[in-house]
C-alpha cells in the first residue's frame, strides 16, 4: 500500500478551531466569529479579550514592565548587535509564570516592552517603562521614542495590531500548539512560535515591499520600473498570497487604515505614491500573468502603514510578533482543552538493513 505525503502538511486539517476562518477563495478572514473588516475599529486589547474568551479563558492584557534580569538580557545583547527578532526570542524565554492564564497575561503585555527596550538599547538610549494609562499600541509607540503618541498613531497600530493577531494554523501558530500539546508551559510554546516566525518563509517581507515603492519615488515612473522587474522574473514584493487567491482582506483594512492615518497625522504623497504603484502593478500582472490572480497582500500595506508610524524596517517582524503573540496563546488554551499530543507519522525512504 502506497501511504500519501503531504509535503508542507498541505491541505492537511490537524485541529479544529474557534479563533480564525481564512477563506483563500472569498478573500475573507473571521476572528472570533467577527469578519477582520469589523475589528479594524476596536482596542486591541478588545481583541485579545475576544481571541482568548474563544478559547475558553477569560482576562484582559495590559503592558507590563520588564523582570530585571530580562532587562539585564536585553542590554548584554544590545552590545553584541543581536538582530530584534533574535533578542526577542532570547528575551521571552527569560520570562516566568506558573499557571497558563498568567503566562499569557505576561507575554502579552510583555512583549512590546521587550521590544521597545530593545530597540532604544540599540541605539544607546535607556528604556522607558510603560505608562498604566495607556494601552498596549500607545504604550509601544510611547516605549520606542518617549513622548506621547498621536491618537491618529494609536489608531493606526491598533488596527494593524488587530489585523494580524490571528490566521488559520499557520506555521508559528502550529509551532505554538504543538509545544503546547506536550504539556509544556506556555513561555516555552511561544518562544518555540517567535523561532518559526523569525524564518523569512513564514515571517514575510513588507520591508522590500516598501523599498520598491521608494524605488519608484515617482507615480510617472512605476510602469516603467515595474514591467521591467516583470519581463527579468523579479517578483514583485507586497503582491500574490499562498492561501488568497483573491484580494487579502487585511490588506483592504490597512490600506484604509493607513489613508486614514495619512490624511490625519502623516504624509499624504507618500500614501498616494504607494497607491499609483498598486494600481500600476495589479495593471501589469494581470496583463503579464493572466488568471494567476496575483491581488495585493497584507506586506504592501503593512510596510506603509508601518513606515508612516515612525518604524524602521528591523522593527517591522517584531511588531508582528506583538500582535500575533495574542493569537499563540489563545492557540494554545484551546489545545490545552484538547488535551492530546500532536503526534504525525512519517514514511521511511531510506535503505534498507543489510540481510
Amino acid at each position: 500500500m502506497t501511504t500519501e505525503v503531504k509535503s508542507g502538511l498541505e491541505g492537511v486539517v490537524a485541529a479544529e478551531t474557534r479563533l480564525s476562518m481564512v477563506d483563500g477563495e472569498r478573500g475573507e478572514l473571521v476572528i472570533g466569529g467577527f469578519r477582520v473588516e469589523e475589528l479594524a475599529s476596536w482596542s486591541f486589547e478588545d481583541t485579545v479579550e475576544l481571541l482568548w474568551g474563544a478559547a475558553g479563558y477569560h482576562g484582559r492584557p495590559l503592558a507590563s514592565p520588564l523582570p530585571s534580569h530580562t532587562e539585564t538580557l536585553l542590554r548584554d545583547a544590545a552590545k553584541q548587535h543581536v538582530p530584534a527578532m533574535d533578542a526577542l526570542r532570547m528575551a521571552a524565554g527569560t520570562l516566568r509564570a506558573d499557571e497558563d492564564g498568567p503566562a499569557a497575561q505576561l507575554l502579552v503585555g510583555t512583549f512590546p516592552t521587550i521590544v521597545a527596550a530593545y530597540w532604544r538599547r540599540l541605539h544607546g538610549q535607556d528604556p522607558i517603562a510603560p505608562r498604566p494609562d495607556l494601552g498596549i499600541a500607545a504604550n509601544y509607540l510611547y516605549m520606542l521614542d518617549g513622548t506621547e503618541p498621536h491618537a491618529e498613531l494609536v489608531r493606526g497600530m491598533e488596527t494593524y495590531l488587530n489585523t494580524v493577531v490571528d490566521h488559520g494554523l499557520n506555521a508559528s501558530t502550529f509551532t505554538a500548539r504543538v509545544i503546547a500539546s506536550t504539556d509544556s508551559d506556555f513561555v516555552s510554546a511561544i518562544t518555540g512560535a517567535v523561532g518559526a516566525l523569525k524564518g523569512p518563509l513564514h515571517g514575510g517581507a513588507p520591508g522590500p515591499a516598501l523599498d520598491m515603492v521608494f524605488e519608484i519615488g515617482e507615480p510617472t515612473r512605476a510602469e516603467n520600473i515595474l514591467r521591467r522587474k516583470i519581463a527579468n522574473g523579479e517578483r514583485l514584493m507586497g503582491f500574490g498570497h499562498r492561501v488568497y487567491k483573491v484580494r487579502d482582506p487585511r490588506a483592504d483594512v490597512l490600506a484604509a487604515a493607513a489613508e486614514r492615518m495619512f490624511t490625519r497625522a502623516g504624509d499624504m504623497r507618500l500614501y498616494e505614491l504607494a497607491r499609483s504603484v498598486e494600481q500600476t502593478a495589479l495593471r501589469l500582472l494581470e496583463e503579464h500573468k493572466p488568471g494567476r490572480k496575483l491581488q495585493t497582500n497584507v506586506e504592501f500595506y503593512t510596510a506603509l502603514l508601518l513606515h508612516g508610524l515612525g518604524l524602521d524596517v528591523p522593527l517591522f517582524t517584531p511588531t508582528f510578533a506583538i500582535s500575533r503573540v495574542a493569537g499563540w496563546t489563545a492557540h494554545c488554551f484551546e489545545q490545552r482543552r484538547v488535551g492530546r499530543l500532536i503526534r504525525p507519522q512519517s514514511v521511511y525512504v531510506g535503505s534498507a538493513p543489510a540481510s
